[in-house]
């Protein structure tokens, strides 16, 4: 893999990501209010609705904590040009910091209670023993870009990250399955089947790391989620099916294998991702940041369309994505020398 194309897909993993999360914001907790509410498809960036329990006053194209977060580890590790729990712990409180993590909605239960520990010098090693949450996977998207075609590597770098905040076996399992994912879909040769297989063999080998947690199996889950997507009826028929058998919580067995469902049935195309998995609705943002994430590192940023990608650009500017993409493009290369 060349540079020129590295970043390609890169960049378009990162946009990928915050495309799913700010598309995917402004949906509601249960499907046919998000449908009732935007009369069918979310077709294009929407505010967060001024009703919305987490993402109300959010504008049309601004992402959320899953995205937020990511960027803060990623820049972390492009900064020090290395990758332990110490600089996964700084990530997350700087994030925390930035956000005022005590008087906002947005910080997730797992990440919530963590980062209070951490702050009052609990040993990050310890600070995560009880999270159990989607908080590890909705941010671990960069892990995979990192490790292009490593899905090895990608899991010992994830079950790091996870450490200060979301070290339980269900929490690695479900990060463990979109960063290797994510590593597989950087591949030229990568295919839908690939990369959900990869997600898979990520998900049972995290599962074995970790505080021993309750949950059931992602990457059976996975396997549920893809027989509900093959059916023969109608795309959103099979949307509900995921939200109404394998679910789209916080829970990692739910919104993990959903991620990977959504993926299937918008036959990995971002833009498809995104509009799917807002109607999904329950988690949305979660569950599109994931698989768009996924989507975007295969497909690359040649597939998101650049009146889109220009938005997140500015509404998020920030988080400065292209550069950010470029600064990856030489980590893995000096990585690899």
């Amino acid at each position: 893999m060349d540079s020129k194309y590295l970043f390609k897909h890169v960049y378009g993993g990162l946009i990928g990501q915050a495309l799913g999360d700010a598309f995917a914001m402004p949906a509601y907790f249960r499907p046919q209010d998000t449908w009732d509410s935007y009369d069918g498809w979310i077709n294009k960036f929407f505010p967060g609705p001024s009703d919305h329990p987490v993402h109300a006053g959010l504008e049309p194209g601004e992402v959320t904590d899953d995205t937020q977060q990511a960027m803060s580890i990623i820049k972390e590790i492009l900064v020090t040009k290395k990758i332990d729990v110490n600089i996964a712990a700084k990530a997350i409180t700087n994030w925390y910091d930035a956000i005022d993590g005590d008087n906002n909605a947005h910080v997730g239960p797992s990440t919530r209670k963590a980062c209070s520990q951490l702050k009052s010098g609990i040993d990050p090693h310890e600070s995560g023993v009880m999270g159990d949450t989607n908080g590890s996977a909705m941010r671990i998207s960069p892990i995979g870009l990192i490790n292009p075609g490593n899905i090895q590597q990608a899991i010992l770098d994830t079950i790091v990250i996870c450490t200060p905040t979301h070290f339980t076996s269900i929490a690695i399992s479900g990060a463990c399955a979109v960063a290797s994912a994510v590593a597989n879909a950087m591949l030229p040769h990568a295919t839908i089947q690939s990369i959900i297989e990869n997600g898979k063999i990520g998900a049972d080998e995290g599962r074995k790391y970790g505080n021993v947690w309750l949950g059931a199996s992602i990457s059976k889950r996975i396997d549920l989620a893809i027989q509900i997507v093959e059916k023969e009826n109608d795309v959103y028929e099979k949307i509900i099916d995921l939200y109404d058998i394998i679910g789209s919580t916080l829970s990692p067995s739910e919104s993990v294998p959903s991620a990977f469902g959504i993926f299937a049935l918008a036959e990995g195309d971002p833009m498809t991702c995104a509009r799917y998995a807002a109607a999904l609705s329950g988690d949305a943002d979660t569950v599109a940041a994931m698989a768009c994430a996924i989507a975007g590192a295969w497909k690359g940023i040649d597939s998101i369309p650049t009146d889109i990608k220009n938005t997140i650009e500015k509404v998020n500017k920030d988080y400065n994505f292209y550069e950010t993409a470029k600064g990856i493009v030489q980590f893995i290369e000096e990585r690899n020398a």
